[in-house]
């Protein structure tokens, strides 16, 4: 039998965090001046990395999303694209990244294996894109989603809507994903990790996307799916098809089979899980894979998470996590556990 958790959620997207740094402070994930880093002599080798990925392809993973932080930022990371490549029963190898180092490294991730891209894109104006997040990069995010609609033939591209800051371009980013042959997903701002600065205020809810765009393009059709990805996708008339991510409204905990899995090795099976278990200590300490494997496959059986929607229930909703955690345990950022 497939191994499955107690809501008969299977174990089968893994997101892959190969560095907790970033060289973006996006003010809807890294709003802080200063963060704490992990210590550089915990993070995992990328044999380290293929070896716990061998084993969770033993428990049912069949896809793997290399996340950061930036994971560009991560040195020669073709090289562990191949190594995962050469695994046979991984069906999916993608690549989520904020694009400012991607067009000089796409051939060369393409050629190790990679098979899909998706570039972080808020805004369309450069002005905006700055006071976002704090780096004059925006040519070379648009650069990169050239590149790599040259090199892999398709792009998609993620927009988290904040009000206030963007919500005004949402038409203008379907705009710029048509002409550009992009399937864009806009995101509800989420109130993990470090969004110290959220409110359900600032939240432009899918209702309202979808408002928005029927005004610019008419009646959309929803398209029915039988998938546990986290996007609910739509179709303008002229076939047009895009994604809209409701984790804060609508939240999709009942079909998730997601977990994460954080650079220096902590296992994480929500995204709003305060605690992860510590697969580096295993593995350092020389147990077998299939020890380490019975671990994690006795964790998800006892697997209950569903933290969007008791975040949902809650009646007096702030942010989810004080600065002063975010201190002393840098795992509970986003940025390190990836988003």
């Amino acid at each position: 039998m497939p191994l499955a958790d107690t809501l008969g959620r299977p174990l089968r997207n893994l997101r892959l965090s190969v560095t907790d740094r970033c060289n973006l402070r996006c003010q809807y994930c890294m709003p802080e001046q200063d963060y704490v880093w992990l210590p550089r002599t915990d993070v995992l080798r990328f044999e380290e990395i293929s070896r716990l990925v061998d084993i969770f392809v033993g428990c049912g993973i069949d896809r793997v999303r290399l996340t950061g932080g930036e994971p560009l930022l991560r040195r020669d990371l073709p090289a562990l694209v191949k190594m995962l490549s050469a695994k046979g029963r991984l069906q999916d190898i993608a690549l989520t990244t904020n694009g400012i180092l991607l067009a000089q490294q796409a051939r060369a991730l393409r050629e190790a294996g990679l098979q899909r891209v998706t570039v972080s894109l808020d805004t369309l104006q450069p002005a905006r894109f700055t006071a976002i997040s704090r780096q004059d990069a925006h040519a070379a995010v648009l650069e990169a989603v050239r590149v790599v609609r040259e090199v892999f033939g398709h792009v998609k591209l993620d927009a988290v809507i904040v009000r206030g800051t963007n919500e005004d371009e949402i038409v203008a980013l379907m705009e710029y994903a048509k002409a550009n042959d992009a399937e864009i997903r806009f995101v509800e701002y989420m109130d993990v990790g470090g969004a110290t600065t959220w409110s359900i205020e600032k939240v432009v809810s899918r209702r309202e996307i979808v408002q928005t765009l029927e005004g610019a393009y008419g009646a959309l059709e929803e398209i029915a799916e039988e998938s546990s990805a986290p996007a609910q996708r739509f179709r303008l008339s002229d076939g047009t098809v895009f994604g809209i991510i409701a984790s804060t409204t609508t939240p999709f905990c009942r079909t998730c089979d997601r977990s994460r899995l954080t650079a220096d090795g902590l296992w994480y099976r929500c995204l709003y899980a305060t605690q992860g278990m510590d697969l580096r200590k295993p593995l350092r300490a020389g147990k077998s894979d299939a020890e380490i494997q019975a671990l994690i496959e006795e964790t998800w059986r006892a697997r209950d998470d569903r933290g969007a929607e008791r975040r949902l229930e809650e009646r007096d909703r702030s942010s989810f996590v004080p600065r002063d955690a975010l201190r002393t345990d840098p795992h509970l950022e986003m940025h390190t556990r990836g988003g």
